[in-house]
Formats: structure tokens, sequence, C-alpha cells
């Protein structure tokens, strides 16, 4: 089973996260993006059967997602080509709503997109890096400050510094405890 070490940050997050320091692409191959998928639960629309079309169009939201929230976190205009393929993936699975039924609640309302598996996980991918990019907070995502870690993480406390507090956050502090006491031992 592969692990992912941060989850539960905004969708866009822990897609740009499946690339940790040391452990490779966590969603390289069909086996991942699964596992991936069940991890993020119903945060994401169920997929039948993940094949190497909905492998490509996952890395194709991610490859362009990465360098858009890098430029929209510094307040800089983000590059015209990931613009351009971010609104493609959009447009390749448009949504509508459509309206049900609801014995507990009454008439609802659903998102519904008509489009071939790949293409609807991708869009919905997508949607999330416009939702994160359009968040009045995208300026305070941060990468985490341990060394050899490049994971990002939406701080709800501004004294937030890893990823993982008990990971990365006890690694930084064991190498601190032991730089200070080199020199007594000495």
């Amino acid at each position: 089973m592969t692990f992912f070490p941060l989850t539960g940050e905004p969708l866009a997050l822990d897609l740009l996260n499946t690339r940790p320091t040391g452990a490779g692409d966590l969603i390289a191959d069909r086996a991942g993006l699964a596992a991936w998928l069940a991890v993020e639960g119903d945060r994401l629309g169920r997929v039948a059967e993940v094949g190497e079309a909905e492998v490509a169009a996952v890395h194709a939201v991610r490859e362009v997602a990465g360098p858009l929230l890098e430029a929209v976190r510094h307040g800089e205009r983000p590059p015209a080509a990931e613009l351009e393929a971010l609104n493609a993936v959009l447009a390749a699975a448009p949504v509508s709503r459509e309206l049900y039924w609801s014995a507990l609640t009454g008439p609802a309302a659903a998102p519904h997109r008509e489009a071939a598996p790949a293409a609807r996980l991708a869009a919905e991918l997508a949607e999330a890096v416009v939702d994160l990019l359009t968040d009045a907070r995208v300026g305070s995502v941060r990468g985490c400050e341990a060394e050899d870690c490049v994971l990002l993480f939406l701080p709800a406390h501004p004294r937030r510094r890893w990823c993982v507090s008990s990971a990365c956050g006890n690694r930084a502090r064991v190498a601190r405890y032991h730089a200070r006491h080199k020199g007594e031992r000495a």
C-alpha cells in the first residue's frame, strides 16, 4: 500500500504533494493513482477503473498546477501556457447542475460532467486548482521548512512551519538539539 505523507489539505495541494522528496512520484502508475483516489475519498467523483488515460490526465493537471500556484502565491502573473492548458482541461468536461429529489431534503442539485472518465477526473482536479488559486488565502500557502521536504500546506495557524509536525518537525527539533549539544561533547 502506498503511503501519502500529507493529505487533508486543499485538494490541489494534495495533488501537488504526490511527489515528496525521496519517494518519487506516488501516483506514477495506475495502482498509485487508485490508492490516492481512495485516500481522497468523497472529495472526487468515483472512478470505476483507473487506467493509463486517467494517470496521464491527472499528471497533466499536476504539471500545470505547480507553476500556476507558484506564481499566484507570490503575487505574480501566472504563465499563459499553463493557464491555457488548465482552461482546456476544464472545457473538455464542462459541468452542469442536475436536479434530483432527496427523500431527506427534497429537491437538491449536484454537479454533473458529461465526459470520458479521464477527462471528468482531470476537470474535477482542475476545478480544485482553480478554487485554490482564487482563494484569498492562496498567498498563505507555504512550503515545509524541513531541509529535505518539498510538501506544501495551507497553515491553519500562522506559526505552522512543517508539513507534518510529528515527522519533519521532529527531525528539525532533533537536528537542532544535536547541533546545540555537539560542542558540549567535544
